[in-house]
């Protein structure tokens, strides 16, 4: 998020008073943040349609939408906005619910301090953040497991733009995994063959590890003749 600019905060509260206790909260830490306000769902709605927020923090008893539905209608149409849940002392059980599904953190009211609603905030974006960029990367390993196209002599990939790139760039493009080199025993043997000796008998695990690792890979997968 551009730290130069103002976080939007989108408040769903219909008592005026505890709309007005939230400002001056905010207010009170001094922390750059633009506040919008609606009193219902419908209309929160209709504002997250042509606007766009960091953080959603909303009560879960609306004239228009009751409890933990509340949250599931803004965490269904907006699932990356962050969204925090104001509650009363003899309903936490319901906000718990709402973390569970989703929510990012949850208020109690009469236990909010400005501090404490400030850092909820923040640390809300900063999670969703996190968890976006997981998605995405998620996404992106999923990719791999399709078809890939491959040259089968020089074994370069072809992107879905048609260049043909090395498989350690494409797959560094794909999920922003980095590569080390070094050399497998195997080659080793082949490639210089003194070396291999010498390391052989300086560290005999070596050859063991790769005889494993061979025989895994011989052995006929359960249930083949």
């Amino acid at each position: 998020m551009d730290q130069t600019r103002k976080i939007k905060v989108l408040l769903v509260e219909d008592d005026p008073y505890d709309a007005e206790l939230f400002s001056e909260l905010l207010d009170s830490e001094g922390t750059a943040m633009d506040l919008r306000r609606t009193s219902g769902l419908s209309s929160a709605l209709s504002l997250l349609a042509g606007e766009t927020f960091d953080v959603i923090v909303t009560d879960l008893g609306l004239p228009d939408c009751k409890g933990i539905v509340t949250f599931l209608r803004l965490h269904s149409m907006h699932p990356h906005i962050p969204v925090i849940v104001l509650t009363g002392m003899n309903d936490e059980e319901t906000a718990i619910k709402a973390v569970q599904k989703g929510a990012q953190d949850y208020l109690v009211k009469g236990q909010i301090s400005g501090n404490l609603l400030v850092r909820s905030i923040l640390y809300s974006i900063e999670r969703q953040r996190l968890i976006t960029e997981l998605e995405n990367s998620l996404k992106e390993i999923r990719t791999l497991r399709g078809l890939i196209p491959m040259c089968a002599w020089c074994r370069k990939i072809r992107d879905d733009k048609g260049y043909w790139k090395k498989v350690e760039t494409y797959i560094e493009e794909q999920t922003g995994a980095a590569f080390t080199h070094g050399i497998c025993p195997k080659c080793m043997q082949t490639i210089n063959p003194r070396l291999f000796e010498r390391l052989m008998r300086e560290n005999p695990e070596i050859l063991q590890d790769q005889d494993s690792s061979t025989d895994r890979q011989n052995a006929p997968s359960e249930g083949s003749p």
